[in-house]
């Protein structure tokens, strides 16, 4: 399955979707049903006790010890939780938390927690990289602008799971299988996926859920002197907060979730609709890239789908060369990574008809490699950051799998296909990549309501290709205090990607707490 990630290459910084874990989780070895029962998917997740338990107190009133870390202006701490919520003495895990203090002038409102998505997005980074000096002015100068990588995550006890050569050919195996022999192969790779992360990371692999996380963020929320907690999150951490919501309502401050996920939906339903999302996006690359001289897939936007399909066809048989100093050649799963990375931003495409153009007129793979490495974030030396690893393995834990095994998969596929012509295959089989996981899930699909929680602004983009626009809707709908705020547009989440319409409406829910009349629309 394709998962969301964070990047960096984007002009806003906010989170996508890398390759092979999708936003599904999945299931143990055993293979699990790839849908919740009706009870389960309609229970909503229940608030926590608003006291405190004493075996948490030591955690609750902690001192953090700040010091500097390299990045000008910012100051960086480690922050204890329990491993294990249910057994707080059973040990702690250590998470990074970085802030930049509010620079003035006007009164501090207090901490503003900031979380990229994922899950397996390195929020430190994302605070440093971007969010610390790229927030808008107004809003960096009121409030301390704060992140914590989630346990598993980056600089948090990251999981692990295989090393930069594993992962190399891990990326390249053939994602479309043809025939038995290929099924053989990719359903191998999934296993020695899961096998390197439960040998590698068998302390963590049975808590990193997202409602261990979320329930981290309440005791950070608690060390930094803040009554209630102030959000920002994209993607996956929209899902993270809109848990945080539903676990600790009255704790509640202003919560801004943005480019959101429906909780309620089992695995394989998310990956449809994501697929039919990415799709979406597509549509509108074709149409621009049609009419534009530059287009290598055709002058009719009908014709521009069938075009790169032929060519990931072509792929599959002969990969192109790529000049990569480890040998790599330009396979159709990795040139599939490299057209869905540019389908999360809009401002990307004139890097993927580039792409595109080298590798269809003169044999040239590099562009399109290059597209792919920076997903994965792979670096020039083959080194992998963890966030393949931390994504399967939060994903695996919240929600049991989408299929059972490579037949569901073939029996799913005509409905696949249906959504992405181009993609949907693909993505089909990318959803059974945690069927074979170490450990079982622990989550299941569910409504989230909040009762009680103070005004949280929900953001949805009309044509998101990783977060589908209805998500946002669904989760407007169940959460009680919820204002949808509508972005009309492309690309994956809102907020800081140029719509002043949008920046407004959510400064101004920051700064006053004034949140928008619930569908409202920006442009």
């Amino acid at each position: 399955m394709y998962i969301r990630r964070t990047s960096r290459r984007s002009r806003t910084g906010v989170t996508l979707l890398s390759l092979a874990a999708l936003l599904v989780p999945a299931c143990s070895s055993g293979g699990s049903t790839s849908s919740a029962s009706p009870a389960a998917a309609q229970a909503a997740l229940a608030a926590l006790p608003s006291a405190t338990p004493p075996a948490l107190a030591s955690y609750y009133g902690q001192k953090l010890r700040w010091r500097g870390c390299g990045a000008p202006g910012f100051e960086c701490a480690t922050m204890k939780a329990p491993l294990d919520y249910a057994h707080p003495d059973a040990g702690d895990v250590r998470l990074a938390v970085t802030r930049k203090k509010a620079t003035g002038p006007g009164e501090r409102l207090g901490s503003l927690l900031v979380n990229p998505g994922g899950p397996g997005g390195s929020a430190a980074g994302y605070l440093q990289q971007y969010a610390g000096i790229g927030y808008p002015a107004e809003v960096r100068a009121r409030y301390d602008m704060v992140a914590v990588d989630p346990r598993g995550v980056a600089r948090s006890e990251p999981v692990e799971c295989l090393d930069g050569r594993e992962m190399d050919a891990y990326t390249q195996i053939d994602g479309t299988p043809d025939d038995q022999r290929e099924t053989d192969g990719l359903v191998g790779a999934y296993k020695k996926f899961a096998e390197g992360c439960g040998a590698h990371s068998a302390r963590l692999l049975r808590h990193v859920s997202t409602i261990e996380t979320a329930r981290d963020m309440d005791i950070l929320r608690a060390v930094l002197g803040d009554r209630r907690l102030t959000y920002v999150g994209a993607s996956y951490g929209t899902f993270l907060g809109a848990t945080y919501a539903g676990l600790f309502p009255e704790r509640v401050g202003r919560l801004v979730l943005d480019g959101a996920m429906d909780p309620s939906l089992p695995a394989r339903q998310l990956n449809l609709d994501q697929t039919a999302g990415f799709e979406a996006a597509f549509r509108s690359f074709a149409k621009d890239c049609a009419r534009r001289s530059d287009c290598p897939l055709g002058t009719r936007p009908g014709d521009v789908g069938g075009n790169l399909k032929a060519f990931f066809s072509r792929l599959d048989a002969r990969p192109l060369p790529t000049g990569d100093p480890a040998g790599r050649r330009l396979t159709e799963s990795l040139a599939t990574t490299g057209v869905i990375a540019a389908m999360y931003d809009e401002s990307t495409w004139e890097q993927l008809r580039e792409a595109l153009t080298a590798a269809l007129r003169d044999k040239d793979g590099a562009g399109l490699l290059v597209l792919s490495d920076s997903y994965y974030e792979r670096d020039a030396e083959g080194g992998y950051s963890n966030l393949m690893f931390a994504n399967a393995a939060v994903n695996c834990l919240d929600l049991p799998s989408a299929f059972d095994g490579p037949d569901a998969v073939r029996k799913a596929l005509p409905a696949f296909r249906k959504a992405s012509p181009v993609f949907g295959e693909g993505l089909a089989w990318a959803a059974l990549n945690c069927t074979y996981w170490p450990v079982a899930p622990t989550g299941e699909p569910h409504r989230i309501e909040a009762k009680g929680a103070a005004p949280i602004v929900v953001v949805g983009t009309t044509r998101d290709p990783a977060t589908p626009y209805r998500w946002a809707r669904a989760l407007s709908r169940q959460l009680s205090s919820a204002r949808l705020l509508t972005y009309d547009g492309d690309g994956h989440t809102a907020y800081g990607r140029g719509s002043a319409c949008v920046d407004s409406t959510i400064n101004t829910y920051l700064l006053h707490g004034k949140p928008p009349a619930s569908g409202k629309r920006c442009t």
